[in-house]
């Protein structure tokens, strides 16, 4: 005997929230996999390969806590559009002068949103920012703060439509050379 029509639209109801929370779950891997791969190439100093994970339309910002609370875009970093982004890394590859360092990037506390658009997602991550500078013996504190994003697939990859980097430090020791 078949089923009846009310325990078929529950079934088909049941299958398709499931499909919903496994979609949600594989985009947050996919994001999350975005920011480790993001964290390693600054880390390595790869800062072509960094280039190339925004979109052509790109906005890349590193501004006080401070300055975004009050709706300033004003940044220590502003980026609009991808040549901007490559030509700051060109610059730092070959021409820039600082110190040499080692930078360890750690993201965490992932939030994904859908927006309106089917190929974009908007998520916040926290980060921190370790710096060893090569004269000295110790690990400081570069830079903490939360990451403010818009992903955007593009030809089936996720690129960075926008990154906000506000961090919380009063002061950022030193000059702001690389990417955040």
């Amino acid at each position: 005997m078949p089923e009846a029509p009310d325990s078929m639209d529950r079934l088909h109801a049941a299958r398709a929230a499931r499909e919903a929370r496994l979609d949600a779950l594989l985009l947050r891997a996919e994001i999350e996999e975005f920011n480790n791969a993001y964290a390693e190439a600054l880390d390595a100093q790869r800062l072509s390969e960094w280039a190339e994970m925004f979109t052509e339309d790109a906005l890349y910002v590193v501004l006080s806590r401070e300055n975004h609370d009050r709706k300033r875009p004003v940044g220590l970093i502003y980026c609009e559009g991808i040549g901007m982004v490559r030509d700051r890394a060109f610059a730092l590859e070959k021409t820039a002068m600082f110190a040499p360092r080692y930078l360890r990037h750690v993201v965490g506390n992932l939030r994904v949103e859908p927006t309106a658009r089917p190929d974009e997602f908007r998520a916040t991550a926290n980060y921190v920012v370790l710096q060893v500078l090569f004269d000295r013996p110790d690990a400081t504190l570069h830079q903490v703060g939360v990451y403010r994003d818009v992903f955007r697939r593009v030809d089936g990859a996720l690129k960075l439509a926008e990154r906000r980097c506000v961090y919380d430090n009063l002061l950022v020791p030193n000059a702001l050379c690389l990417p955040v």
